[in-house]
């Protein structure tokens, strides 16, 4: 039995909370992807984290934090609007 087929039916079924399966993001973030690039979170490995104004913010890898530090207000604002009300 091959493997791949059966993940991939996965990961469309539950999207960004399988995604998680395997990283430290909690089920609780409410996005799936990196603020900065776009990119899946864990696609890189274990992702990175800041807490900003109270606010975790999961980075894709390292690399993003430049960007993020240039304007964190408008990446924790992308977190907090992401979060369902």
């Amino acid at each position: 039995m091959k493997t791949a087929p059966a993940i991939a039916i996965l990961a469309a079924l539950f999207g960004s909370t399988f995604a998680f399966a395997d990283s430290s993001v909690p089920d609780s973030y409410p996005l799936g992807k990196c603020v900065v690039s776009g990119e899946k979170l864990g696609g890189h490995g274990k992702p990175v984290t800041v807490t900003s104004e109270g606010t975790d913010v999961y980075f894709g890898c390292k690399s993003c934090l430049k960007d993020f530090n240039k304007d964190p207000k408008k990446f924790v604002k992308m977190v907090t609007d992401a979060v369902p009300k």
